[in-house]
């Protein structure tokens, strides 16, 4: 039995690895595409060993159907951090880990469009607060503003990640989580290399020491990380500090970028956060 001060760590921990996500996204002077692609194959790289040394097999139970699944939810996984990384480079750190922070919405449109669920008034009223609250953060009321692309751009990167999420639910594949992970890396390192092999060589020497730190620690750590918090904790409290992660990303960029947000931005994003941290279930398991 892991103690729950474990799990508490391991889950804040896991939070703040996703939160500097956006931040190094930032530091690594190197396009959207690329910079997913470098992330991908180090955290596959990485998960490979982890595989190895737990005595994980990849290959357990793949077949025609888990690879259909695995690759649709791959693909998911890299329109989700390409247009990430793109809301980084266009409106900063803040305001595309805020998009992003919409997906829960996104997540219960989906599911009742695709697993017939059912809306009902509070997940109405969640949907409402988050729609208010991309409202707030908006920085301007001019759409062909860095800012307000920048935040179209975290909001895209929120429903394909609702996609991923509603992929991997309704697929139920017999898989290790480890093993999910490191294929879904493979394929997204797969589909991107076709557009970035001219210019892996580009990239200056501090700008691969970032992207290893992207994919080992911020991508294949906090991901064993999140999945080690729910053997002590349940699901509901785990994903109530995953969705600090914006929070982390914020004071981060603060520090370091002086990205220092507004009144609107912090109201804003408090109702996101808040629609983020009350799921329509708080008993199912990630």
């Amino acid at each position: 039995m892991i103690p729950q001060r474990l799990g508490l760590a391991a889950a804040h921990f896991a939070a703040f690895l996703f939160g500097l996500t956006g931040v190094l996204g930032a530091l690594i002077d190197g396009t959207p595409t690329l910079i997913t692609f470098g992330r991908a194959l180090f955290a596959a790289l990485t998960l490979a060993l982890v595989a190895f040394f737990l005595r994980i097999s990849v290959t357990r139970n793949i077949n025609r159907r888990t690879l259909r699944t695995l690759f649709m939810a791959g693909l998911s996984l890299t329109i989700h951090w390409v247009t990430f990384f793109i809301a980084i480079k266009t409106g900063g750190v803040a305001l595309a880990t805020l998009g992003f922070a919409s997906f829960p919405a996104f997540i219960t449109l989906l599911e009742c469009i695709f697993l017939k669920e059912t809306i009902g008034k509070r997940e109405s009223f969640l949907l409402l607060l988050v729609l208010l609250g991309l409202l707030l953060v908006t920085p301007s009321a001019d759409p062909a503003s860095a800012s307000t692309i920048g935040l179209a751009w975290g909001v895209v990167s929120g429903l394909s990640f609702a996609v991923l999420a509603v992929i991997n639910r309704k697929s139920a594949v017999n898989l290790d989580p480890v093993q999910v992970a490191f294929w879904q890396n493979l394929l997204v390192a797969a589909l991107t290399l076709p557009f970035v092999f001219g210019d892996i060589g580009m990239l200056a020497p501090k700008d691969y020491g970032w992207l290893a730190v992207l994919g080992i620690f911020c991508t294949a750590l906090s991901h064993y990380l999140f999945v080690f918090s729910l053997r002590a904790l349940t699901a509901r409290t785990t994903g109530l500090i995953i969705a600090l992660e914006p929070v982390y990303a914020i004071v981060v960029a603060w520090i370091l970028f002086a990205e220092e947000p507004t009144l609107r931005m912090v109201i804003g994003g408090a109702l996101i956060i808040t629609a983020a941290v009350f799921p329509k279930n708080t008993d199912s398991k990630h």
